[in-house]
């Protein structure tokens, strides 16, 4: 008669596996050769009453065999072995991105797990909470001369002077902004609003939806900043990824088509 597998057995094989350093360790040893009891207990500072009773339960769940005098991972061993790597290699993916994708989920962005790790971010903390507006600062001064594309829900000094900077060295800027980003920029930074209004190298959108994050375009390089719920940088992802860079280049045109020239708002407020 057929043995029927349930879920639960999967998640006992996983508790078992998962439950101590050195069962973790004493499979990682085996998937790399075989090895015998003496050999393993130098290999995973153990004693060997305690290699034994874990080799019994791999051998209980048929992830080892023994030949000879050496103990050999079978292929299934193997595939657990490998598998739970990669569980640890995706918890460690999480705790680093986790908080970059749990803000641009909270507001909706949409953006692709499979790009998470493939570039380099900046993340604020209680040592550094302007590390990601002095990256973008960064940035936008790193863009001079190219052709800047962006989208953002804030707008500070530091962005002003960057930007201006840029287009003082040549650079052409597209900006998506929204309404409330234009009110705060028309009654805090009236000299930056001139520039953008009547400068050849500047165009400004507005957006009639708030704007919950941020995509930064130039040459090659591609950037999403994450803001938490103040509206404050948190995270920001630089990345050449082509992923990346077709999903900033699709939002960035989204934001485009359903936005209104700065001038045309001016006049309006």
């Amino acid at each position: 008669m057929a043995q029927t597998m349930t879920a639960d057995d999967g998640h006992d094989g996983v508790q078992y596996l998962a439950g101590s350093p050195v069962r973790v360790a004493m499979l990682r040893a085996l998937r790399s050769e075989p090895r015998r009891p003496a050999s393993l207990t130098a290999a995973v500072d153990a004693t060997r009453t305690t290699i034994q009773r874990i080799l019994s339960g791999f051998r209980e769940r048929d992830w080892v065999v023994k030949r000879g005098a050496a103990y050999h991972v079978t292929p299934t061993g193997k595939r657990v072995h490998d598998a739970y790597e990669e569980l640890l290699d995706e918890v460690e993916l999480a705790d680093r991105y986790g908080q970059f994708a749990a803000d641009l989920e909270r507001v909706g962005a949409d953006f692709p797990p499979s790009a998470l790790d493939t570039g380099e971010l900046t993340v604020a903390a209680d040592r550094n909470p302007l590390a990601a507006v002095d990256r973008l600062t960064e940035l936008l001064r790193e863009g001079s001369g190219s052709e800047i594309r962006a989208v953002s829900p804030v707008v500070i000094q530091q962005f002003n002077n960057a930007a201006a900077e840029a287009l003082d060295a040549g650079a052409e800027v597209e900006l998506v902004i929204d309404r409330d980003v234009v009110e705060e920029s028309i009654a805090e930074f009236g000299p930056a609003t001139d520039r953008a209004l009547h400068d050849d190298g500047a165009t400004v959108y507005v957006s009639p939806e708030p704007i919950e994050y941020g995509v930064f375009r130039y040459d090659d390089l591609a950037c999403v900043t994450a803001y938490d719920s103040r509206n404050n940088p948190r995270c920001v992802l630089e990345s050449t990824d082509s992923g990346v860079v077709d999903w900033v280049d699709d939002k960035f045109e989204s934001f485009v088509a359903e936005a209104q020239c700065l001038s045309g708002v001016v006049e309006n407020t």
